[in-house]
């Protein structure tokens, strides 16, 4: 398995692969419509081990914290910036809306619904019918078993926050218990590592499909819309992001990316955040951030810290708007702004679930006609780009700023790291410690 994917040259396959994907899709169309099987065989394998991932490093992220006050203490802190930064992130999402105008100009298809965007209508009506009580009640699964089986990240990570606190409690009695634990979350990393390897092949399957459906012209009328929400996903990190990390933690945001690099590029080609959970967790802690923390932080943040899901919801809600020519008062406004906070926190970072999310929200305010949602149906998949890597560089800079907060972190450490990682020859060997738990003899090397 070496021969085929080193994880030293996996940036550049993925980049190679990138390349003949469009060109597989632009010349051979009919052909890269089957490529498309490669992409969700590589995003299902991802999906499997999510679950049971997520549960280990929660519980091994307690474990780690040593108390339940520490854990309280950590997790409040966790929720109050998430709560922050995915409010200023809606805001900006509004914002860019109401100063570029990407809708002004649009007009509305005149054809019914896609079948995709009845599907999402129905699904948002349910989830707005619902409420805050049906969204809390869903929190709790009806058993351990049941979360797993449904892959439901949220109820995992509820039931695995009980789990880890009944360890804390039991104390020495549940030390059997907690080096399972630790056993399963080795073979699950490692499990991670295999697939990983079998990035390229996904991402030319996706790119490759992706082309030769849409065409490299077909998205022309939508451009617009995806570059201010390029723009503001871009400005949001740069900006608000790298300006926290700077001011708060003295870390430069330019070099965290850099550092983060190969992980990027998975999340840009393949538009899942999830592909990259365990990777991000390693490194994160090889370069200084506390364990605790990153076992804490990241996993709830995949669900409570979508950052650039909340710059898309205000962005679109208002974009939607003005392609009807609808002008949204004050109470409609704040009423999907409060909607648009509370679905978004059940969304987790998988593509397409975005426009289900939508959907409930401007079901709130029937003068925007729902057929829009066709529009945005059409180019989830180049959008979920941006939001994916908006999400994941968010949740990074939580776990660094909690962690600062917390004081569970080695500030010279990180940013000698983050130093060297501008640099070619660390970038190499950085990328050679993707998967610190993995070795070449542990996946079948030479």
């Amino acid at each position: 398995m070496k021969a085929f994917f080193p994880m030293r040259s996996l940036f550049l396959q993925i980049v190679v692969m990138t390349v003949l994907g469009v060109l597989a899709g632009v010349f051979t169309p009919h052909a890269a419509q089957h490529f498309k099987l490669l992409s969700d065989v590589f995003l299902k394998l991802i999906s499997m081990i999510v679950s049971p991932l997520v549960f280990c490093v929660i519980v091994q992220g307690m474990q780690g914290a040593g108390t339940i006050r520490t854990v309280g203490r950590l997790g409040s802190k966790a929720l109050l910036y998430f709560e922050a930064m995915t409010t200023v992130a809606l805001g900006v999402g509004l914002l860019a809306a109401v100063t570029l105008h990407p809708g002004t100009g649009l007009s509305l298809p005149q054809q019914d619904l896609s079948q995709a965007a009845q599907q999402a209508h129905q699904q948002a009506s349910a989830l707005k019918t619902g409420g805050v009580d049906a969204f809390i009640l869903h929190l709790i699964p009806k058993n351990p078993a049941d979360a797993f089986v449904h892959n439901d990240v949220m109820q995992v990570l509820v039931f695995a926050l009980i789990f880890g606190c009944a360890l804390l409690l039991a104390g020495e009695q549940a030390a059997p218990v907690t080096r399972l634990v630790q056993a399963l979350s080795t073979i699950f990393f490692r499990i991670m590592g295999i697939i990983v390897r079998f990035a390229p092949l996904g991402v030319f399957g996706g790119i490759s499909y992706t082309i030769s459906h849409y065409g490299l012209g077909s998205i022309e009328p939508l451009l617009r819309f995806l570059f201010v929400y390029f723009l503001a996903v871009i400005l949001f990190v740069g900006l608000i992001l790298g300006g926290l990390l700077r001011l708060y933690c003295g870390v430069n945001i330019i070099s965290l990316l850099l550092y983060l690099r190969e992980e990027m590029s998975i999340v840009l080609a393949t538009t899942s955040s999830d592909a990259v959970l365990p990777q991000i967790m390693q490194k994160l802690i090889d370069m200084g951030v506390g364990r605790k923390t990153v076992g804490i932080v990241i996993p709830a943040g995949y669900s409570f810290n979508l950052d650039a899901l909340s710059i898309y919801l205000g962005l679109s809600i208002l974009f939607l708007a003005q392609v009807a020519q609808v002008t949204l008062s004050w109470p409609q406004l704040l009423l999907v702004i409060g909607m648009a906070l509370i679905t978004s926190k059940g969304a987790h970072g998988v593509p397409g679930v975005a426009i289900v999310i939508l959907a409930a929200t401007v079901s709130l305010v029937p003068e925007i006609p729902t057929v829009g949602l066709v529009l945005l149906v059409s180019v989830d998949w180049f959008v979920g780009i941006a939001r994916a890597f908006g999400n994941i560089v968010g949740n990074c800079a939580a776990a660094i700023v909690v962690a600062t907060w917390e004081k569970d972190i080695d500030l010279q450490h990180v940013r000698k790291t983050l130093a060297h990682a501008s640099t070619s020859e660390n970038t190499r060997r950085t990328n050679t410690h993707t998967l610190k738990n993995i070795s070449n003899d542990d996946i079948g090397g030479e």
